[in-house]
């Protein structure tokens, strides 16, 4: 384990800084982006099997088969 002398140090950490904490900020910025691209193609699929279930046509007096919905 590294002991530094000051916060300054720490942060600076000792010339290899600007590796660390731009990786620390590219890491959290790809994970922000991969969890907004998630949550969209989540909304796409609900609001697309919320669109073939109305489009799906009702067979065994008004019920739906998984088969009927997922086909």
């Amino acid at each position: 384990m590294m002991k530094w002398e000051s916060w300054s140090a720490f942060w600076s950490m000792d010339g290899a800084a600007l590796f660390v904490w731009g990786s620390y900020a590219v890491t959290a910025l790809l994970i922000a982006v991969e969890l907004v691209l998630v949550l969209r193609r989540r909304s796409d699929v609900v609001r697309r099997l919320a669109r073939l279930r109305r489009a799906a046509p009702l067979a065994n007096g008004g019920r739906r088969t998984s088969e009927e919905i997922f086909e």
